[in-house]
């Protein structure tokens, strides 16, 4: 830069620079060539209201202004809005032209945009100028984008639920408002994606939407987005989305150009934007939950991706992906955003200035049947709540956390350990083996109807939360012993499992084995696993957000042919899950903070990460070289040579020191006046270009070395440090049941059951049938019962019968459950009516009358034979399951295989009609 430039003069350095970048050739208004290249922009062009700081050409057509200003003008862009389109509007000197479409007001630092080809033209922040091939493209189309927006047609709701209907319904009329950022809140399960995909394909269809990108934070997430959108049919075409449009998963730095969809992790794209590579191992975890640097480093101009290269941006769980570090890259593109997300807290909201197009909790998806709710069992141990000593003088086994080779040392102190330190520190192995026998002893209380034909308890399918790799290790080999099981009853599945993790988790998600699985975080938030049915949480969270995450994992709904492929003995759909609180986990205090503040004391594997996704900030160089040179002091010889072997032949020492120097004042200074000595004569901005080349190599340079191995390494030689292992302190159980809460919520659904089964009883003929005279009750048929169900959970989806049921057992003592969801009803309302005292499966109601009616049949002479008595127990158990028997029955199974209807006749003669009748009327007592 130029001493003793003016501050309009700097600004004009900036934006010279700037559109330089974008593609633009700055010529002065005396040395003028229109066709020296696609777009032009001459300084100073005269019109007939005074000098244009700069217009812009494209194809020799004049086709936009800039007006510059200076740098401290920067808050107050508006002001001079007026200005610019004054010299947009006027006439270029020796043209004729019409008023200039494109409007920039710019200091170098900050632009604002203006495109007066919108329907209402409105001033929007933008990170830089448009490249003028992009410019030129938007002359050619009949209508600008935003003016295309109100295109949209009506919206096809075949195939969609209400609140996807809501939220694309809302959602487009926000684009047609010009809204910048919209945010999407749907409960987890509810099928945001697919919502998603459905307002993605009407963009492409209907708009001039070209691309549109979708933006996630791990590379699984990622994975599952791809499926869908292949997977997509439109409601009206024929074809899937990816036979119509372009969909591409970014697994490098090359972007081709000839789709419409990008699939891409957050982290994935700041290193695009950097020039950098990025290891798919660092696509692995959320970002947001690891390092932040203090100050952010700043994304730079990318002309492979220049900021209109997205006309949309939709963020998937965009709670997470919207901070620090990973803000920039979103402001970086001139699109509009779209935020998902089941869980917002303030800070979502306000990034996303207040526009909330949908709200659709978790309460409100289990109101419409979209998801299930859940019930909460605590078990609470002693060790758990309180910790334990071990003694001085007693023998403590140590053992080393990745070799888990053990010794014994004499304990030389009372050293006391709180809940805290558990199975972190130390770990005790009576207190997981505890929590393990009393989840299993207590599992046919949580799940009652479980047993197989054979009698023998099946678990459901269960995912336990654990603290660390190392505590799942535990808890892995405790529940195979304790439930006396082989290996692929219970599994890890954790993004360090030695075994794939996604084949654990389709085994998981589609198979009998693994029964139980054991996960650390990779499975956390944002995988589908549809049969899961109990969460058991041995690690606390203090996330609400995360929390709220982990829950949506059994939340999902799942037919009951579905769920029955992976848990045969399951006799009732999924209508709820259990959390079984081990720790306390939903009685701790939540905060709306995650783990995306900068703290003190940021783990090693932390800063590796983030060097890993091509952050080169001071600070995060500083801090890793610290805790390099005190890993130095700390390991062996041979770990330094294997870590040197690792680090392509660098030691330890010289990669702490490479660290150091590539922020060092001295080298930098070095670097800089090199490059200016090189570059003498040149323009200001052309040798800043060239510097931060320089230091830009530098820092990678030092920041090459750490690969996921090298990275893996480091933070697992650190860690072989020993835990102690106290075989002394047993454990025992303090507490053990429902939560408490539950009882309220049980109550509340028999009310409501009640109230509803008490409105209709005079619009419904088989509610007049239970509440008129007893006899007339054989007049129920299945049909009658199947649309009394159907219209029961059409208008209340949490009243189902099944779900019910369950509220009335943990309120009073009911022996049995119900065959199918009909007979469950019928059941239900006899006890609603006051027909039973107590709820009664329906099969046992039916099976006390059938053997009442049989002794009075038989207390005189009347004697059946065996063959009638078949028949006689065939027709009570079709009573049992359809609630009512008829002639027309005798056709189909079971009875045609006995000989059906003629065969009956020969049995029972003119008494068959009577026999069937005295049947349903005795069953239905």
């Amino acid at each position: 830069m130029i001493l003793n430039q003016n501050p309009e003069q700097v600004a004009r350095d900036h934006i010279d620079k700037q559109l330089t970048a974008c593609g633009w050739i700055i010529q002065s208004k005396t040395r003028i060539n229109l066709h020296e290249g696609v777009g032009v922009a001459v300084r100073e062009y005269q019109t007939d209201v005074g000098p244009a700081d700069y217009v812009l050409f494209v194809e020799g057509k004049p086709v936009g202004v800039i007006e510059a200003k200076r740098e401290d003008e920067g808050f107050r862009l508006t002001v001079h809005e007026d200005q610019a389109e004054e010299y947009a509007s006027a006439k270029l000197k020796y043209l004729n032209n019409d008023p200039l479409p494109f409007v920039y007001v710019s200091t170098g630092k900050v632009t604002s945009f203006t495109d007066f080809c919108d329907p209402k033209p409105r001033g929007r922040a933008v990170f830089c100028f448009h490249r003028p091939e992009t410019l030129r493209g938007w002359l050619k189309k009949p209508k600008s984008l935003r003016a295309s927006l109100l295109d949209l047609t009506i919206l096809p709701t075949e195939g969609l639920r209400d609140c996807q209907i809501n939220a694309i319904t809302n959602l487009e009329q926000s684009f047609r408002n010009n809204k910048p950022r919209s945010l999407i809140q749907m409960a987890t399960g509810s099928g945001k994606t697919f919502t998603a995909i459905t307002f993605i394909y009407r963009l492409l269809k209907y708009t001039q939407t070209k691309k549109i990108l979708f933006l996630v934070d791990t590379k699984n997430l990622g994975e599952q987005a791809e499926q869908e959108f292949m997977s997509f049919l439109p409601n009206d075409d024929n074809r899937k989305f990816t036979e119509l449009y372009g969909v591409h998963r970014l697994k490098s730095k090359h972007i081709p150009d000839d789709n419409q969809v990008y699939i891409s992790t957050i982290q994935r794209l700041y290193a695009v934007l950097k020039g950098q590579d990025l290891e798919e191992s660092a696509e692995e975890e959320n970002p947001n939950e690891k390092w932040q640097p203090r100050e952010v480093p700043p994304v730079e101009y990318n002309e492979k991706l220049p900021i209109e290269y997205f006309d949309f941006i939709v963020i998937d769980e965009c709670h997470r992906s919207i901070y620090n570090l990973w803000m920039q890259v979103l402001d970086y593109f001139d699109a509009f955003q779209v935020g998902l997300t089941a869980t917002p807290d303030a800070r979502t909201i306000a990034y996303f200035r207040q526009n909330m197009v949908s709200e659709y909790s978790h309460e409100m998806a289990v109101a419409d049947g979209v998801n299930v709710g859940y019930d909460v069992y605590l078990i609470e141990t002693k060790v758990t709540r309180q910790g334990a000593t071990l003694w001085k003088g007693e023998y403590v086994e140590h053992r080393e956390r990745l070799s888990r080779k053990k010794r014994l040392e004499l304990q030389d102190e009372d050293e006391n350990y709180s809940s805290q330190q558990l199975d972190k520190d130390i770990v005790n192995p009576n207190q997981i083996r505890k929590v393990i026998a009393t989840f299993k002893e207590h599992l046919p209380v949580m799940f009652p109807d479980r047993y197989d034909k054979k009698g023998e308890f099946e678990v459901p399918k269960t995912l336990i939360f654990a603290k660390t790799d190392s505590h799942a290790d535990d808890i892995i080999q405790t529940v195979r012993e304790v439930f006396n099981e082989e290996n692929r009853f219970c599994k890890k599945v954790t993004y360090k499992a030695s075994e794939d993790p996604k084949s654990v988790l389709a085994q998981f998600r589609n198979d009998y084995h693994p029964r139980i699985a054991v996960t650390v975080d990779m499975i956390a938030t944002g995988t589908d696993v549809k049969p899961l049915e109990c969460l058991l949480f041995m690690r606390d969270v203090k996330s609400r957000n995360y929390f709220e995450q982990m829950k949506g994992r059994g939340t999902r709904v799942i037919n009951f042919d579905d769920l029955k492929k992976v848990s045969p003995s399951a006799r009732l759909t999924k209508d709820h899950f259990v959390i079984v609180d081990a720790i306390g986990v939903t009685r701790s205090l939540k905060t709306d903070s995650r783990p995306l503040e900068k703290k003190p004391g940021i783990a090693l594997k932390d800063l590796l990460g983030a060097v890993a996704v091509g952050a080169r900030d001071e600070d995060l160089f500083t801090s890793l070289a610290n805790r390099l040179t005190r890993l130095d002091k700390q390991i062996t010889e041979k770990e330094k040579n294997l870590f040197a072997e690792k680090a392509g032949g660098l030691t330890l020492a010289q990669v702490v020191k490479n660290l150091l120097n590539a922020f060092n004042p001295d080298t930098v200074e070095a670097i800089e006046q090199q490059v200016r000595v090189e570059q003498a004569g040149e323009a200001p901005a052309v040798t800043e270009a060239a510097i931060n080349q320089q230091l830009d190599q530098l820092r990678n340079e030092a920041a090459r070395v750490f690969t996921g191995e090298l990275n893996e390494y480091i933070e697992n030689v650190r860690k072989a440090h020993e835990q102690k292992i106290d075989l002394l302190n047993p454990d025992e159980v303090l507490n053990v049941g429902w939560e408490k809460d539950n009882a309220a919520k049980a109550q509340e659904t028999i009310m409501s059951f009640e109230k509803w089964i008490e409105g209709h009883r005079d619009e419904i003929v088989a509610l007049q049938l239970f509440y008129d005279q007893p006899y007339r009750r054989r007049e129920l048929t299945f049909a009658m019962v199947k649309d009394l169900v159907e219209t029961l959970l059409a208008d209340k989806p949490t009243l189902a019968p099944l779900r019910v049921w369950q509220a009335y057992s943990q309120l009073e003592s009911v022996s049995g459950q119900p065959k199918n969801e009909l007979v469950a009803l019928v059941a239900l309302i006899r006890r609603v009516a006051g027909i039973d005292d107590v709820l009664t499966p329906y099969d046992r109601t039916v099976d006390r009358n059938f053997q009442q009616w049989l002794f009075r049949k038989q207390a005189g002479t009347l004697k059946f034979t065996k063959e009638q008595m078949d028949w006689l127990y065939m027709l009570r158990d079709q009573i049992t399951t359809s609630v009512h028997v008829d002639t027309d029955d005798l056709d189909y199974t079971p009875f045609d295989a006995k000989g059906g209807r003629g065969r009956m006749w020969q049995l029972f003669g003119e008494d068959m009609e009577m026999i069937i009748n005295e049947l349903n009327e005795a069953s239905a007592a």
